[in-house]
């Protein structure tokens, strides 16, 4: 069955409940119903597309106690495929609220600056934060946050073997190619908290190199390192000329650790503030931390704001598919910093190809002293 007939199938199954409301709900809960239908629509990745119509159709017994229309199952005849596809669809999910909730009450000119109006075209940064109603998606909902991606291949023009010596006999003569995978979610735990439309996220980011074509060695990891982070993000409608919309403000608490001890060990704390803007296709992320454990004793990396600064922006440029990253980090007294690129291309659904060049300090926390560059190959997954 192809990704057309699979749209066109829960399309017709999936939707009816919904489409049977909107025809019969009162007028404000249909323009909602329409936009949020639009807003699948336009969606260019499929599978993205099918679950975005998927999570639609789990609301339509939840919407029908709003509109007070009587919303059946699909009559499926003898199909009991069918017959079975047509009533999962049409249940609601444990963690979908009934309806996305009642924008909070605020002042004006407050509510002004922090709702985001409709819009014709859907914004990637918008769906990702849930940063509008109709947007939102509940909690304890894992979403994408950092990229997640598979590197089976990644190539540094020398290898940082110091900070093994002392560790352990006989040190580690490590390999230039190596693999290199990152995971990373977030998830929503409070959705409007105190009555005001900031959300509560935590998020997760886990980086490991790993030396897996070094069978001399018996493959070990390299370094993992391990990025647990509570987030206050608020939404925020606030339009820089025709140059960019800026689309939330976020305010965090981060650790960073690689889970090492002794000589090993790097770590550090930090709160962060960051900014979201959008401008068609191309997306921005300018973030400034400040960091916690500043004090020396007991601290193994008491220098590594030198190295990684004092914050970072993020670009990323999407067009038919494939997506143009970039990382630029750069302390301003000293000249330190990195630069990370990368280039996402289309493969299967929302498997991706992947290409990543590093250049810099801080590539990970055991090398967040030592300058390299590397050049990684593998897959990325696009949620």
């Amino acid at each position: 069955m192809t990704v057309r007939s699979k749209h066109a199938l829960l399309l017709s199954f999936g939707l009816a409940p919904a489409l049977a409301l909107a025809q019969s709900a009162p007028p404000p809960a249909a323009t909602d119903l329409e936009l949020r239908i639009e807003r699948c629509s336009v969606l260019g990745d499929a599978s993205a597309r099918l679950a975005c119509y998927d999570a639609l159709a789990k609301t339509g017994p939840a919407l029908q106690s709003v509109g007070g229309a009587a919303v059946g199952v699909p009559d499926a005849g003898n199909d009991s495929k069918v017959s079975r596809l047509a009533t999962a669809l049409t249940q609601p999910s444990s963690t979908q609220p009934n309806e996305p909730p009642a924008a909070p009450l605020l002042p004006p000119k407050v509510a002004a600056i922090t709702t985001i109006p409709p819009e014709d075209t859907v914004s990637r940064m918008v769906q990702w934060w849930e940063l509008d109603r109709s947007a939102k998606r509940g909690v304890f909902n894992f979403r994408p946050h950092h990229d997640t991606y598979l590197l089976l291949a990644n190539y540094s023009t020398s290898s940082n073997d110091a900070p093994f010596e002392n560790f352990t006999p006989a040190g580690i003569k490590s390999q230039h190619t190596e693999l290199t995978y990152q995971l990373s979610f977030k998830m929503k735990m409070i959705e409007q908290a105190f009555k005001t439309p900031v959300d509560l996220w935590f998020g997760y980011t886990q980086n490991s190199f790993w030396q897996a074509y070094n069978r001399a060695a018996s493959s070990p990891f390299r370094e993992t390192n391990y990025q647990p982070e509570l987030m206050l993000t608020s939404p925020l409608n606030l339009n820089l000329g025709s140059a960019l919309d800026v689309r939330y403000l976020t305010l965090a608490v981060m650790h960073q650790s690689n889970g090492q001890t002794s000589t090993l060990s790097r770590s550090w704390n930090r709160i962060y503030a960051e900014v979201g803007a959008e401008h068609g296709k191309l997306a921005a992320q300018l973030r400034i931390w400040k960091r916690l454990d500043n004090a020396r004793s007991d601290n193994d990396n008491i220098d590594i704001v030198d190295y990684l600064g004092h914050g970072d922006l993020n670009l990323s440029y999407r067009n038919d598919g494939h997506e143009f990253t970039l990382m630029a980090r750069h302390n301003f007294k000293n000249g330190r910093g990195a630069l990370q690129a990368g280039w996402a291309f289309p493969v299967v659904a929302n498997l991706k190809g992947y290409l990543q060049l590093f250049s810099g300090y801080g590539q990970s926390l055991i090398d967040y002293n030592y300058k390299q560059k590397s050049l990684g190959a593998g897959f990325l997954v696009d949620f």
